[in-house]
């Protein structure tokens, strides 16, 4: 117990430091690992990576990758972009209610949560503020869409939670299907309001399109709509229906993907190396940061830690309840300093137990942590959203612009975050119909 109580103060010493959090981790473990085991913990450590290196819920991770990767260079976003604002850009905020749509379908599509964001950002910030929409508004429809990568299924962030956890990857992707349309929905809502009490926030567009013929925009929608939604059924389609395991229907997407860059005419060599580096490159990195976690824990657990807590809040009493609004607040409080996969590598292999302990459904608590990590992905002063944000945009956007936009798409998410806790069907009932 005396050890595990200087671990994490020795970890976040090396992370504020500037050490990668992957090897602050793993060093944190090998020295503490060394006085816990002795020479035994090198073996400890060799099958903790025999271990991840097995984990077949991890195979689904480059496939998710390359997706996004492919369907970056694949034209699928520029056709989506266009169909979708088609319809949309005739009401208030239309444009920026059609963005919030495409992050939804690319979300869906991609599963990375940069992907979305650079890929809608470089599409919609311009076009805009071509149409005089407001900084802050721009700002917060963007990076709150592109972080719904988070939520909407399927997501890599989740598939690490999945491992990390041992909680069925399936369940949880079904189980956040309805809290990451609601969050959608409400962002949608909060845009036409805004935009129709205040029509210089988001005017509508006087675009030569609007005048198209029913037939010609049905039938470029369903031109530019139809194959990504086709995607999105073979993928979280057949998840659901309990045809194809996360990982087989990981692989069917990134087959898709290739195909749609084929039929659009973008493909090229030159493209599908470049989406197997990064895939390879971002793969490497994140399964890095999953073994340090891994092995970080193992020690701080098998030292006394998770006894340490309990003894800790036993002591404290806050109850089931005040426990639980605890560990939410640790998870949002560390996404100030600490990126979403370091959060969930120190964060849940504690926090799952102790919140079993208490009796509630680890399902519901691991939709409960990813609403909350995405709010904190959000939250100024270290909001990776906003990081993301910066690199795309314009001069004129400003970070205070970024800053002033986030905040009520962060109360949203707070909404949403008390609707599942106190009605936890939103997480449970869709998993349960769909998969007993």
């Amino acid at each position: 117990m005396d050890i595990a109580a200087f671990m994490f103060p020795i970890l976040l010493t090396l992370i504020f430091l500037g050490v990668p959090i992957a090897f602050a981790l793993m060093s944190t473990a090998f020295i503490f690992g060394l006085m816990r085991f002795g020479d035994n913990a090198v073996n400890v450590f060799f099958y903790k990576v025999d271990e991840i290196s097995g984990a077949s819920v991890l195979a689904a991770v480059p496939l998710f990758i390359f997706m996004g990767a492919m369907l970056e260079k694949s034209g699928t976003a520029e056709r989506l972009f266009e169909a979708i604002h088609l319809w949309t850009q005739k009401f208030p905020g239309g444009l920026a209610l059609g963005t919030i749509l495409m992050c939804v379908i690319f979300a869906a599509c991609s599963g990375v949560i940069g992907a979305t964001e650079t890929v809608v950002g470089l599409l919609a910030t311009p076009v805009m503020l071509r149409h005089g929409y407001d900084k802050a508004l721009i700002s917060g429809t963007i990076t709150a869409g592109g972080s719904l990568g988070a939520i909407i299924p399927p997501s890599v962030v989740v598939i690490i939670l999945a491992a990390v956890s041992e909680l069925p990857l399936g369940d949880m992707f079904i189980g956040m299907f309805i809290p990451g349309v609601l969050m959608a929905g409400l962002y949608m809502v909060y845009i036409f309001v805004r935009c129709t009490l205040d029509p210089d926030a988001g005017p509508r567009v006087d675009h030569p399109d609007n005048d198209l013929p029913i037939a010609a925009k049905l039938r470029l929608t369903g031109t530019a709509l139809f194959p990504p939604l086709l995607l999105i059924v073979a993928v979280l389609g057949s998840i659901m229906a309990g045809v194809a395991v996360p990982t087989e229907a990981a692989a069917v997407g990134a087959v898709g993907t290739t195909l749609l860059t084929i039929c659009y005419g973008r493909f090229t060599w030159a493209v599908m190396l470049e989406a197997m580096v990064k895939t390879l490159s971002v793969t490497a990195m994140i399964l890095t940061i999953v073994v340090g976690g891994t092995m970080f824990s193992s020690v701080f657990l098998s030292s006394g830690g998770f006894d340490a807590v309990r003894a800790v809040l036993g002591y404290w009493d806050l109850g089931a309840w005040g426990t639980l609004c605890l560990v939410l607040l640790l998870v949002f409080l560390a996404g100030f300093v600490l990126d979403g996969l370091s959060i969930i590598l120190i964060v849940v292999p504690i926090g799952i137990p102790l919140i079993e302990s208490y009796g509630f459904d680890p399902v519901w608590f691991a939709v409960l942590f990813l609403i909350v990590k995405q709010t904190s992905y959000l939250t100024p002063p270290m909001a990776g959203a906003i990081f993301y944000f910066r690199a795309i945009a314009p001069g004129e956007i400003t970070l205070s612009h970024m800053y002033r936009g986030v905040i009520p798409f962060i109360i949203l998410d707070l909404i949403v975050l008390v609707f599942v806790m106190g009605f936890p069907a939103l997480a449970l009932w869709l998993p349960e119909k769909l998969l007993g």
